[in-house]
């Protein structure tokens, strides 16, 4: 989690110097921008961390794991998107304020998905 608003802090002020990013055939605000590169990076490590030491003892095979963990991750990112536009075109929030409290809204989602679907152990 902190990987993440980091690296999104990281690639707002300094990669992308809170300008668009213009690929040519579509502009893209930086923020937005700036959440895309953080995700490239903390997706497959958050799924090794996931996987090899925070639920470890699941029982599901790394394949229906992996699908699992792109579902929700889908969801966290859908999310994230829409409460990060939200806070920074409506509310006028600044974008690394509006990460962090987007993050914080969507975390404990996150957990108890991963815990409970992605990565879940036999019940005793």
């Amino acid at each position: 989690m902190l990987l993440d608003i980091f690296l999104f802090y990281i690639s707002f002020n300094f990669i992308l110097h809170q300008q668009p990013l213009d690929l040519g055939f579509i502009v893209v605000k930086a923020y937005n921008a700036a959440l895309i590169m953080a995700f490239c990076i903390t997706f497959p490590l958050g799924f090794l961390l996931s996987k090899f030491i925070v639920f470890h003892g699941s029982y599901l095979r790394s394949r229906i794991q992996l699908v699992r963990y792109c579902l929700v991750v889908a969801i966290n990112l859908f999310l994230n998107y829409a409460i990060l536009n939200i806070l920074v075109q409506y509310m006028n929030f600044y974008p690394t304020i509006s990460k962090i409290f987007a993050t914080a809204l969507i975390v404990t989602f996150s957990y108890l998905s991963q815990k409970h679907f992605t990565f879940k152990t036999e019940e005793k």
